[in-house]
């Protein structure tokens, strides 16, 4: 029998990892301490209030953030090496395409950048909707629709890692749940998503959830732990729950216990 017909695989690494993870701004502390990690092959909720660090851990994960402390390992390599730039796919907040070209030749030049077909381009144009508009100047879309056009260019590299900064806002339910749709095809495929939002109907979506304010993490949990360890089946109601619950520890000078932090 052959050597290591028994072993069994290696487990699969997390693709996101942080240990102690701290950012200033400024001198500002914005992220505190953060210890995590984002599991490969799933869909990573990063929930939490306006200003409560998501877009700065996002930035931090992409490799365009300083860190102030501790370290952050993303796809085995250290945060922002260049060996990341073709394996990592971005949407800001901000959309962050040419307005005077077309929806598709946008899509087609990020997808140029990673080596990608017009073939491509046109699929990630079709997957956010705007197949109907592919040739329209981007300068003469809607919001949402300016929204979408980045989107495409995120997904066209086809990331191993999808780094997803509030993609649904201004979106109708529709197109809302076509996204979410796409989004788990694309983990079942094996990509890595992490996906932010302030709107928690979305966590439900979410294989697991990373659960920040005022830049520290909360808990990392499911969407059903979240309803039990917050008290109820809406999980924005669990979340504020958890929230009061973390107010009560503070001011009890007690410390976020470590089980918050499992999965």
């Amino acid at each position: 029998m052959p050597q290591g017909a028994h072993a069994h695989a290696a487990p699969t690494p997390p693709a996101v990892e942080a240990d102690r993870l701290s950012v200033r701004i400024r001198r500002a502390p914005i992220l505190h301490e953060l210890s995590f990690s984002v599991p490969a092959g799933r869909v990573t909720g990063l929930l939490g209030p306006s200003g409560s660090g998501k877009s700065t851990l996002m930035r931090s994960i992409v490799g365009v953030q300083r860190l102030g402390g501790g370290t952050l390992t993303v796809l085995d390599q250290p945060a922002g090496s260049a060996a990341l730039r073709r394996r990592l796919g971005y949407m800001t907040q901000e959309a962050s395409i040419y307005r005077d070209l077309t929806v598709l030749d946008n899509v087609r030049y990020f997808g140029a950048l990673h080596g990608r077909s017009a073939a491509d381009a046109r699929a990630a144009v079709d997957a956010v909707g705007l197949t109907d508009l592919a040739k329209r100047t981007a300068s003469d879309l809607s919001g949402g629709q300016f929204s979408r056009v980045s989107l495409a260019c995120a997904l066209v590299g086809d990331p191993e890692l999808l780094i997803l900064d509030e993609p649904t806002v201004g979106l109708d339910p529709v197109l809302r749940v076509d996204l979410w749709d796409r989004f788990k095809a694309l983990a079942d495929g094996g990509a890595t998503l992490i996906v932010s939002s302030h709107v928690m109907e979305e966590a439900s979506r979410c294989d697991s959830l990373l659960l920040l304010r005022e830049g520290r993490l909360l808990a990392q949990l499911t969407p059903d732990a979240l309803r039990e360890r917050g008290g109820s089946s809406d999980l924005e109601k669990a979340f504020l729950g958890i929230i009061r619950a973390d107010l009560e520890r503070q001011a009890a000078g007690l410390p976020l216990p470590a089980k918050e932090h499992a999965a």
